[in-house]
């Protein structure tokens, strides 16, 4: 990989390239929060991965504690801003290479939603996933249950 063609490290996600693979790192502490600074970086380091041909898979992974611990509850209330997460998932779902999910720690939400777009997931013992939005009687925001093809 070009280190021209790496995304930088502006915001919450950073990419490396590592014996042929793309590892996309989350960094939002302390749980590594879908915001839309996560999902822009998700979504560039996606695009890049795609476009190097050098690379034979992307492998993505939270810093920290957790994978991807729901939303950023600090942007409740305000108007989503792109990407939204269903297109996350759709450049996930595209990428000619494989996407891994390495999971530790939780993944709720839309990070469990994230994680189920992959196509393998793997969880540490202690790792943590599920919806919780439906209890309180929500729809998750990407359509997890109607797109699951775990």
């Amino acid at each position: 990989m070009m280190r021209d063609q790496m995304p930088k490290q502006s915001g919450p996600v950073s990419m490396r390239a590592e014996d042929g693979l793309a590892i996309i790192t989350i960094d939002n502490p302390p749980v590594n929060a879908g915001s839309t600074a996560v999902r822009a970086g998700i979504l560039a380091g996606l695009a890049v991965a795609g476009a190097d041909p050098e690379l034979v898979g992307v492998v993505i992974i939270g810093a920290g504690r957790s994978f991807i611990a729901g939303s950023d509850i600090r942007e409740f209330g305000a108007p989503l801003e792109a990407p939204e997460l269903p297109e996350v998932i759709a450049a996930i779902e595209a990428l000619p290479i494989p996407v891994v999910a390495a999971i530790h720690g939780a993944a709720l939400g839309g990070g469990f939603e994230l994680a189920l777009a992959c196509d393998l997931r793997v969880a540490a013992p202690e790792a943590i996933m599920g919806l919780p939005e439906v209890s309180l009687g929500m729809v998750p925001g990407a359509g997890a249950p109607s797109g699951c093809h775990v």
